[in-house]
């Protein structure tokens, strides 16, 4: 949209690299993302150096800009690992009107260990993927993985890792966490592609020190190239992304609690989800020690469709909804995914729903957010000792 003139002039592009050359080459550090592009477009450029980074990083870039419609060719990427781009992105020097010198880590966000939920979900997703192994619907060398940010999706990571008759992967996604590294640097994911490196201080020290280990294994790119459909389609990425919840037709709310509180951004979830050779979502069934459930009747807002969504797991279970009618659909959900002291409730909903091709009554479809919003929990007269908190591994 920058480069296409949607959002309109871009004033001043602040940039931040390890180098910039007398004739306006720069050398971005941990995020390559849309900064390409905006140096192309805006009309004054500041570039901070930023001396915290290794000027090694320059390795594991791969810069293409794409030139706007109609006048673009096919991408050249039959592998997550290819190259196609140069190792630094490009601006006109008379624009550069500053140079700002700092030292400064990212402060990359380390994540709590996976809870019991999160290691349930990790099961369920890795016994999926066998199963379709096994079944061919999903080849025995597996296909690229794209993976979400926090626990959940690290959890899932480190469990199919973990699984002895799982394939070593690729990895085609938006952003490398520690937990990637990790399995990178054992060797269990063959390698990465990504547009932005959002690392721990500790890992990112871990890289620099390794990247004669790491410079073929990992690939940074514009985020226009990371998360561009036409290769997610021809890679036959499978996406795994985490959700805030799931109505029982297999809509999915990844933003906003209750429908307005910005929990996080979309991100290239959608990206992702809707070009996917295969798409997951994952939540716990439950949140608030039991006063939310995940699984509604309708979601308070919907950032992926249904038509697009064609798995859903929690740690009670897991729901293909390939190939499902409607009716089907929702009553798979609430069975396999939702906390079963929410499931009557759920069935109720459907059973007294007026009949149609999508059961909805839309004088009841938000009572559960409703009841949360003035009695502070979806079903009040909930029993919610049953509801144990998920304690992380190896705690008491």
């Amino acid at each position: 949209t920058v480069i296409e003139g949607f959002l309109g002039p871009i004033d001043i592009a602040v940039v931040e690299a390890t180098e910039i050359t007398p004739d306006g080459r720069v050398y971005l550090t941990t995020g390559i993302g849309n900064a390409p592009t905006f140096l192309q477009c805006a009309k004054k450029v500041i570039v901070e150096l930023n001396a915290y980074h290794s000027p090694r990083l320059r390795e594991l870039a791969d810069i293409l800009v794409l030139p706007p419609p109609p006048h673009r060719s096919p991408i050249p990427i039959h592998d997550p690992l290819d190259r196609i781009g140069r190792r630094y992105a490009e601006v006109d020097p008379t624009k550069v009107i500053g140079v700002v010198h700092t030292d400064e880590p990212d402060g990359g966000r380390r994540f709590a260990a996976p809870d019991e939920a999160s290691l349930r979900i990790a099961d369920h997703v890795a016994e999926f993927f066998l199963r379709e192994i096994r079944s061919r619907r999903i080849p025995p060398e597996f296909l690229p993985l794209q993976s979400g940010v926090g626990n959940v999706c690290n959890a899932v990571l480190s469990g199919l890792a973990s699984r002895q008759e799982f394939p070593r992967f690729k990895v085609y996604t938006e952003v490398l966490q520690d937990a990637m590294l990790d399995l990178i640097a054992s060797g269990e994911a063959i390698g990465a592609s990504a547009t932005a490196l959002t690392l721990t201080t500790e890992k990112l020290k871990f890289l620099c020190e390794n990247l004669d280990d790491f410079a073929d294994r990992i690939v940074l790119r514009p985020q226009e190239i990371s998360n561009n459909p036409g290769i997610a389609r021809l890679l036959g990425v499978i996406a795994t992304n985490t959700a805030i919840e799931v109505d029982v037709y297999g809509h999915v709310n990844s933003t906003h609690i209750m429908g307005t509180q910005l929990m996080n951004g979309l991100g290239g979830s959608g990206d992702f989800e809707r070009n996917a050779y295969l798409s997951v979502f994952m939540c716990p069934s439950s949140a608030k020690g039991g006063r939310i459930s995940t699984i509604v009747p309708m979601c308070s807002l919907v950032d992926h469709s249904e038509h697009s969504v064609q798995v859903v797991v929690t740690e009670q279970g897991l729901a293909d909804l390939r190939g499902l009618s409607p009716t089907a659909r929702s009553r798979r959900i609430i069975e396999n995914c939702a906390h079963p002291a929410y499931r009557d409730a759920l069935y109720r909903y459907l059973e007294g729903a007026p009949m149609g091709h999508i059961r909805h009554d839309l004088r009841r479809c938000f009572a559960m957010h409703l009841n949360y919003l003035e009695h502070g929990a979806m079903l009040p007269d909930l029993d919610l000792p049953q509801f144990e908190p998920h304690r992380a591994a190896g705690t008491p």
